[in-house]
């Protein structure tokens, strides 16, 4: 037996695999391109290490892409194979995958908790529960999971500084601005290449509209999302908010076509980058150019997935910004097909909030913006369970006040603006105040306010 980088007991015993298993756990909590070289390394060093087949399922399994699932089956049957030979706290995590892959990620959370309970410094586990926390919209499960292991870190563990980045995200996600900024800076100080933490610091400039605040603090710090994989483009999508903030839209342009969209990928992630920023940009009256055909064309081809209800919306999104009107409609009616028929954790999503907004979204596509607004405002109050950060979920936000100030809505998008300033701390960014700015126009042109939707 021998002990890993966080002073986990480890059913390894060679040298070699040993330092692949540290390595991918660090590239697991600095997002780092590595990771996948580090997990090829040990599987091939040590085959039937269960706690390593079972990290490669839940990470499959993280991609939300349907065609991974039997790769994760057969990650979970080898590790299954090696579960008697495993230690107590690696047989949790063989659990986890089996729940998640039953349906039910919620159980999968829990396994990690048992672990935490245990063996509170386990930093791969704190992850994996905020990973799958995040990806089910469980920001005070994300807080309150960190804030009970954090009593056992010390300045010294070699996860300290990877924790703070994770309780700097649950903070502002909670509404905790100022001490997230605090804690993240103090993340980044200890680990310099958590790029959460960095990110973490970038929310909450976005949340309190500072964007100018949030380019300075960027500047300069690009080597700490440089390692990253494909969540680098995710940092500069942060970066790209702030230029659009401040109406430079050039900065915005070139980000996304030299960074934001690099690679020409079809993962989730990379796609809701994109199509919410196109989408805030078209709802600001910018011409975004031919940008939507090769997301529509990519998201043409996923309308059957059904993995993640958040993927899905921002599939839909770029189906709608391109005017595919076949696969919208294609993919609005299995989302409410498998919100029905389903009895996953995943289908409940699609029931709620997934089909209310995908027919939200397709209206607004069509240019009823009457059934839009209706739709995606009856969807608010339900939307954080598909999952993400508010940042993130922000552009169905700003497609719900855009529409309602198109429908004529005035008093219903004013409830929308002040519910929205209070969740950022009674801040406003400019497209906030662009938007109060047109309802007081129309007002004082003598428009008459149509009747709200029912």
């Amino acid at each position: 037996m021998t002990q890993d980088i966080f002073g986990q007991d480890c059913s390894l015993t060679d040298a070699h695999a040993l330092d692949a298993w540290n390595g991918l756990q660090l590239g697991v909590l600095a997002h780092a391109a590595s990771t996948a070289d580090h997990l090829g390394a040990l599987l091939k060093a040590a085959p039937d290490f269960a706690l390593g087949q079972a990290i490669r399922g839940i990470s499959l399994l993280m991609l939300g892409r349907s065609e991974l699932i039997p790769i994760a089956h057969e990650a979970h049957a080898i590790a299954k194979s090696a579960y008697e030979g495993a230690l107590p706290r690696e047989r949790k995590y063989i659990d986890a995958l089996e729940a998640w892959l039953g349906g039910k990620p919620s159980r999968a959370v829990a396994c990690m908790e048992e672990v935490l309970t245990l063996y509170p410094c386990d930093t791969l586990a704190m992850k994996l529960s905020h990973g799958i926390r995040f990806i089910l919209g469980d920001a005070r499960g994300m807080r309150a999971s960190i804030e009970r292991v954090l009593p056992a870190y010390t300045t010294e563990h070699a996860g300290h500084g990877y924790l703070l980045g994770c309780h700097a995200f649950t903070l502002e996600e909670t509404g905790e601005y100022d001490r997230a900024e605090i804690t993240g800076r103090q993340a980044l100080w200890t680990a310099p290449d958590d790029a959460w933490g960095l990110h973490a610091v970038a929310h909450v400039h976005e949340m309190t509209g500072n964007a100018k605040a949030g380019l300075d603090w960027f500047d300069g710090r690009e080597q700490a999302w440089a390692h990253c994989n494909n969540f680098r483009y995710h940092v500069w999508w942060h970066k790209a908010l702030m230029h659009l903030d401040l109406g430079q839209v050039d900065a915005v342009m070139r980000l996304y076509d030299d960074e934001v969209r690099k690679d020409k990928t079809d993962d989730y992630r990379d796609i809701s980058n994109a199509t919410s920023l196109l989408m805030r940009l078209e709802l600001d009256g910018i011409n975004v150019g031919n940008r939507w055909d090769e997301l529509a064309d990519l998201c043409a081809e996923r309308t059957e997935d059904g993995s993640l209800i958040f993927a899905d919306l921002h599939y839909l999104l770029a189906l709608v910004g391109g005017d595919r009107k076949s696969a919208t409609t294609r993919l609005v009616e299995r989302i409410h097909a498998d919100g029905v028929s389903g009895t996953t954790e995943t289908a409940q999503r699609m029931a709620d909030p997934g089909a209310t907004v995908a027919t939200g979204l397709e209206a607004f596509g069509e240019g009823d913006y009457r059934t839009a607004f209706d739709r995606l405002a009856k969807s608010r109050d339900s939307l954080q369970l598909a999952g993400g950060s508010h940042a993130q979920r922000d552009v169905f936000e700003r497609m719900t006040i855009d529409a309602g100030l198109r429908a004529g809505n005035w008093a219903h998008v004013e409830a929308i603006l002040d519910d929205r300033q209070a969740k950022r701390g009674g801040a406003e960014d400019n497209y906030a105040i662009a938007r109060r700015a047109l309802i007081a126009s129309a007002r004082n042109k003598g428009s008459t306010q149509s009747v709200p939707a029912e």
